[in-house]
């Protein structure tokens, strides 16, 4: 999967708040299906839904193990997720910083310009 179809499609996975708290869950350790189920009121069918979108995402992975079926959060993709979103948040951070010069700067002039404030 190519870096751009990767990141969109974990960011599609985590658009919906059921598999954000099935990843949320599974952060603290390997869960069964029936376990990651538990929370939510919806069919076994839709949640073996999610975890295949989760799944294709590359965020879980699903073991076998007997009669134990657990499933793994596999957190590499969130790793995409969290350079791209570096990547925005020093852009606004430089923006914002330029931002408070400027407004310094006109406090300044202000103040020159009004020397009783």
């Amino acid at each position: 999967m190519a870096p751009d179809d990767a990141l969109n499609a974990t960011f599609a996975a985590l658009a919906d708040p059921t598999r954000r708290a099935i990843l949320a869950r599974l952060a603290q350790g390997e869960a069964s299906v029936k376990q990651l189920a538990e929370p939510f009121a919806i069919s076994a069918p839709a949640i073996t839904k999610h975890l295949k979108v989760l799944e294709r995402a590359g965020l879980i992975t699903r073991g076998r193990e007997a009669q134990w079926r657990p499933c793994r959060l596999h957190a590499g993709p969130l790793r995409q997720v969290a350079d791209w979103v570096e990547e925005y948040r020093r852009f606004w951070e430089q923006r914002l910083d330029r931002l408070e010069d400027y407004l310094r700067e006109l406090q300044a002039q202000e103040q020159r310009h009004d020397p009783q404030s």
